[in-house]
């Protein structure tokens, strides 16, 4: 009797353990069916972008407004350090070298970390008060930095091509060294300057999404932002930031083009 019941027991065990995994096998493909059906439902990553393409394109309208920025203040602080760099004055030329090659030298992202960190985040203006600073400002200063140290060397070298024999005419008609560089040696180092000024700002504008690594807004930030928010598929990778590249690309190559056009029309009026 005892080695009876002790055979019914285990046959009992194993039939509901039988019915318990029979009804899991059940659950996980109803499982497994509801979570393909979600799947199948849910938007792909074209339709996806598409949905965001208006958040990405507003981070990168700030895109063009640094770079935009940016090359204005480094053309202007470039033109006169480079000016500087010809000065007769010896301790002013040694400062603008100095300048120049410390900016021109260093990398951009550790000038970007360093204009974050040491410029305030607020700014007390007399009769104004408190000023907050945005990051992307910040950044735009930081980016112009070096651009400025290269657009110095840029007319450096420009006014260093210029013949000898022009300056000579310049004098025998009684021209001061500043009337010399303003109305003859300046109007033809536009020619030679257009080139490689349009360069710097080709990269500058491909530099501008460096700015993401700081939370600005730009189109990587935002790219980033819309995968995150959409569920971070892997598929999304491709499309947006094939998007973000084709922008950047539809912006640049055009001024390459225009670059071409203002150099034949520099060439036939100097």
């Amino acid at each position: 009797m005892r080695n009876k019941s002790h055979t019914l027991i285990p046959l009992a065990t194993l039939g509901n353990i039988g019915k318990v995994a029979l009804a899991a096998t059940a659950l996980n493909l109803q499982l497994c069916s509801h979570a393909l059906a979600q799947e199948s439902s849910s938007p792909g990553a074209v339709s996806t972008l598409v949905d965001w393409m208006p958040f990405i394109l507003k981070g990168f309208s700030l895109n063009l407004a640094m770079s935009l920025l940016a090359m204005i203040i480094a053309t202007i602080l470039g033109v006169i350090l480079g000016l500087m760099q010809i000065s007769e004055f010896a301790p002013i030329r040694w400062i603008a070298k100095f300048v120049t090659q410390v900016f021109r030298n260093s990398p951009w992202l550790v000038i970007l970390f360093v204009v974050m960190l040491l410029v305030p985040f607020r700014l007390e203006v007399p009769g104004i008060g408190l000023l907050g600073l945005p990051d992307w400002t910040k950044a735009t200063f930081a980016f112009s930095l070096p651009v400025m140290a290269n657009i110095s060397e840029i007319v450096r070298g420009a006014i260093a091509s210029i013949p000898r024999g022009q300056w000579d005419s310049a004098e025998s008609l009684a021209f001061t060294r500043l009337q010399s560089l303003r109305y003859v040696i300046l109007p033809q180092c536009v020619k030679r300057s257009i080139p490689p000024w349009m360069n710097w700002y080709a990269i500058l504008t491909l530099a501008t999404p460096m700015a993401s690594i700081l939370g600005v807004e730009e189109a990587v930030n935002n790219a980033q932002a819309a995968m995150n928010a959409a569920g971070s598929k892997p598929e999304y990778l491709v499309p947006f930031y094939l998007f973000v590249m084709a922008l950047f690309f539809l912006y640049i190559y055009p001024i390459a083009l225009w670059t071409r056009k203002l150099e034949k029309t520099f060439a036939v009026r100097i």
